[in-house]
């Protein structure tokens, strides 16, 4: 049964979400099936495009909130914010 799932993590890169962690973030939410949308202030976007995560303009210390939807909806939201904790796995 598909599941709705909904969470919220901080951005915890120096820089923010530029270019490459939203480039991991997109990698991440790619291996899913479920929707999964980030908003932050009024803008909501697709997990999936790298553009969309870009216009978020998510500096450090910003609290996303992330919303799946689908069969895998939790190991989704899960795996975001373990890659977001672990900065994306960007190393400066």
């Amino acid at each position: 049964m598909p599941s709705k799932e909904k969470t919220v993590f901080v951005v915890v890169n120096e820089k923010g979400l530029h270019t490459r962690p939203s480039t991991e973030l997109v990698k991440c939410a790619s291996r899913f099936k479920a929707e999964i949308s980030l908003s932050y202030q009024d803008l909501t976007v697709n997990a999936k495009s790298l553009l969309g995560i870009l216009m978020l303009a998510a500096a450090k210390g910003a609290k996303v909130e992330i919303e799946a939807d689908g069969e895998d909806a939790k190991e989704a939201i899960e795996a975001v914010v373990e890659l977001a904790q672990n900065k994306f796995n960007v190393k400066y």
